[in-house]
């Protein structure tokens, strides 16, 4: 029902109703018990006092106009909250004041004495004013309680499946989602209480619905409600908060999915189930992302033209989302692979406008002409190379294509980079480029290697950012996992005690971002990606999580290590030493130069086996990476 319909079907209801509520007033003051001097007889004379005063009319028009000014006829009925029944009373406050005032000055000022025509008494309009005002919210209350008891029915009485929802957090976001699933009972779920680790809160209860406690126990709860599904909702708990709640939920075989945090919310200023999603590794992993110094990287992007390479990529297109925040003059995004770049190019346009400053090249950063002309005609000042070879297994069959990619495809990008005098360029490298087992590895130490001897002859600043896997990116465990449980299992896991560091993609992106910002050149920076978690508990966790139980329910599967894979990554060479930054997520690695010469002769070398097998290739790989070592799963 929209406004105009409304308005049209209320204001004659509420003329009606103040009428009424005048006639009724008049009679409940002619029969007040406590004044001795009143009859029966009075009550008509009253109404009629009522009827011929000539603010009658006048007063019904203060009402409806009152209404109007307070939005008394913009409300959607079956919505309406507690903070519309104050607006109701606040306007039939104002409007019985202003209708006393109205009343009485003109029975003072404006009615010529010896007519026969008299104000309304004082006590009618007070008495009306306040059934006008119980009148007037029970009618808009109506189609709510109509509304609640439809959808208790339906609950009850739907053929399809509905799950038994217990709400975890007791708060406002809690009572939100009861109050929005009342509004649109067909959702699939009815919530059948409440659990709030505030002992305070528990034994009340919400619109009938009782608040369990700690005393309870979750495991406790869920059995006595027969709950198949918990939600929690608590979105401004902290990450450490949100992994306790996630610890308490997980023995008790429920599907468990979360409101997005306060950060993530854009729900039009209120929560609603159809905003509800599954619980992802980062609430499981429970880290806190770091914050970043805003100033330091407006200071070196904004109104600079940003080149990415690999922007098409998993790294490379958060950079592009984290970088065009900063104002650059122009952002340019560069790819091999048309679709994923085209995907984002359009996604940015959507957010930002079709005005921004941006371009886009298709082209190889192994194609040095195609990067000098690209360099030629746009000029970047700041350069982030996200492009490479990520996939360890596949490189250990394609050794030489990693080494075209990620070695001669980072000297080719800081090459042109030097030759430009572009003024910072940062490399995405990685934690398996620390003691090495596989060739993708190996292949971004060396291109570490090539960047820090371009700092020590060039006047641009080159850096390179180390960290570890990223949830959510291509090739990463998380999604793999999703799917597997999706499809009832097996889930595959490669080795029982194979463990990895976990960061989410934005805050990897911004973390190189603000890295970039702190390059005075030569430097790794060394994320921190804080504790190394073991993917058997990150498998068994996600299977939990999703209701289900781990090999009873969905098996797990051993299979082995893949060619150069190992079972822990580190973030640090044993030489290498590091040391505090002017950030508390980021750490320096101590600098480690090769001559410029001896670089010429490194680069000489992997030409001239990067048409041959995996074994030519390794040994080449051992020449400069004496950490390098291929025992685990070479390819045979």
């Amino acid at each position: 029902m929209n406004v105009k319909i409304k308005s049209f079907v209320l204001i004659p209801i509420d003329i009606a109703v103040i009428v009424i509520c005048f006639f009724v007033a008049a009679f409940i003051r002619a029969f007040d018990l406590l004044a001795e001097i009143k009859t029966i007889a009075q009550a008509p004379s009253d109404v009629y006092r009522v009827i011929l005063s000539p603010a009658f009319i006048s007063i019904i028009v203060i009402y409806v106009v009152v209404f109007i000014i307070f939005n008394l006829y913009s409300t959607l009925l079956k919505h309406i909250t507690l903070e519309d029944a104050f607006r109701i009373v606040a306007a039939n406050l104002v409007a019985a004041m202003a209708s006393a005032l109205y009343n009485f000055f003109l029975a003072e000022f404006l009615i010529p004495d010896g007519i026969g025509l008299t104000r309304i008494p004082t006590g009618i309009v007070l008495i009306a004013a306040m059934l006008i005002t119980l009148a007037t919210i029970v009618i808009r209350s109506i189609p709510r309680a109509a509304e609640s008891l439809r959808s208790s029915y339906l609950n009850k009485h739907s053929k399809k499946t509905v799950s038994r929802v217990l709400v975890y957090g007791a708060g406002e976001a809690g009572v939100a989602l009861l109050r929005d699933l009342q509004r649109n009972p067909n959702q699939g779920y009815r919530i059948v209480g409440f659990y709030d680790d505030n002992e305070s809160k528990a034994g009340s209860s919400i619109h009938g619905l009782r608040i369990y406690g700690p005393h309870n126990g979750v495991d406790k709860t869920v059995d006595t409600l027969h709950v198949d599904t918990i939600i929690i909702a608590a979105p401004s708990a902290t990450a450490e908060q949100f992994a306790n709640m996630l610890e308490n939920c997980k023995s008790t075989g429920c599907k468990v999915r979360r409101l997005p945090s306060l950060y993530d919310m854009v729900i039009d200023g209120d929560l609603k189930l159809t905003s509800v999603r599954d619980v992802d590794i980062n609430d499981i992993l429970g880290r806190e992302e770091t914050q970043l110094d805003v100033d330091s990287i407006s200071g070196y992007i904004k109104d600079s033209v940003v080149l990415v390479t690999g922007a098409g990529g998993s790294i490379g297109s958060e950079l592009c989302r984290q970088i065009i925040k900063y104002h650059p003059k122009k952002l340019i995004l560069f790819d091999i692979y048309e679709n994923n770049v085209y995907d984002l190019e359009n996604e940015l346009f959507r957010l930002y406008g079709k005005y921004i400053p941006l371009k886009t090249y298709i082209g190889s950063v192994r194609d040095y002409k195609r990067m000098t002309d690209i360099f030629d005609l746009e000029q970047p000042e700041v350069v982030f190379h996200a492009a490479a070879h990520k996939h360890v297994p596949l490189m250990e069959f394609s050794p030489g294509e990693a080494v075209k990619n990620n070695i001669f495809g980072t000297y080719n990008s800081a090459r042109v980079a030097h030759e430009h005098k572009v003024n910072s360029f940062v490399l995405i490298s990685t934690d398996k480029a620390v003691n090495p087992t596989n060739i993708m590895g190996a292949t971004k130490r060396v291109a570490e290697i090539v960047i820090q001897a371009f700092s020590k002859i060039s006047e641009t600043r080159f850096v390179a950012v180390r960290f570890g896997n990223v949830l959510g990116s291509n090739g990463s465990v998380v999604p793999l996992f999703k799917k597997q449980i999706a499809e009832m299992g097996p889930v595959t896991v490669t080795h029982p005690d194979i463990t990895r560091f976990f960061m989410t993609i934005p805050e990897a992106a911004r973390l190189v971002v603000q890295a970039g910002a702190m390059a005075n050149g030569g430097e790794i920076f060394i994320l921190d990606m804080g504790n190394p978690v073991k993917i058997a508990d990150l498998a068994r966790d996600m299977i939990r999580l999703s209701g289900y139980i781990p090999d009873v329910d969905i098996k797990i599967e051993y299979t082995g290590l893949r060619p150069g894979e190992k079972l822990y990554e580190e973030l640090l060479r044993a030489e290498e030493g590091v040391e505090n930054s002017s950030h508390n997520g980021i750490f320096i690695a101590k600098p480690f130069y090769m001559d410029w010469e001896d670089v010429q002769h490194m680069l000489s070398d992997f030409d001239a086996c990067i048409n041959q097998d995996h074994n030519a290739v390794a040994e080449c790989i051992k020449k400069y990476v004496p950490t390098y070592h291929n025992e685990v799963g070479s390819p045979k």
